[in-house]
């Protein structure tokens, strides 16, 4: 199992659970969170003419554990619905998982995600 960590755009948030949500994951966090990469920030022109630059921009966070198997096929869907081609498109990482347990029913593995 691996946990899909996938931090994006917010605005392409309905997009990416919509893509999940079809191919029948429907189990997801999100967490909204602020950061930076390459993109590093947004310059604003302020009052009078002067400029500031915001470095931390908001960002949201999905968190999704899915099996080995399905592992790539998720990927390209959380990058073909979050791309927009520009900087700060956003980020994947793949954790390996050693093991999920389903509270309610004790259930572990594959059979818990």
């Amino acid at each position: 199992m691996y946990k899909l960590e996938a931090i994006i755009r917010p605005e392409k948030l309905d997009d990416v659970k919509e893509a999940l949500a079809a191919a029948g994951l429907t189990g997801l966090n999100i967490v909204h969170v602020t950061g930076r990469g390459a993109q590093k920030g947004i310059v604003h022109m302020g009052r009078g003419g002067e400029t500031y630059t915001v470095d931390m921009l908001p960002k949201v966070k999905i968190e999704v554990v899915v099996k080995e198997a399905d592992a790539d096929r998720v990927v390209k869907l959380v990058c073909d619905a979050a791309h927009t081609g520009n900087i700060g498109d956003g980020k994947i990482f793949l954790i390996p998982v050693a093991d999920a347990i389903r509270v309610r029913t004790g259930e572990r593995g594959d059979a818990a995600v």
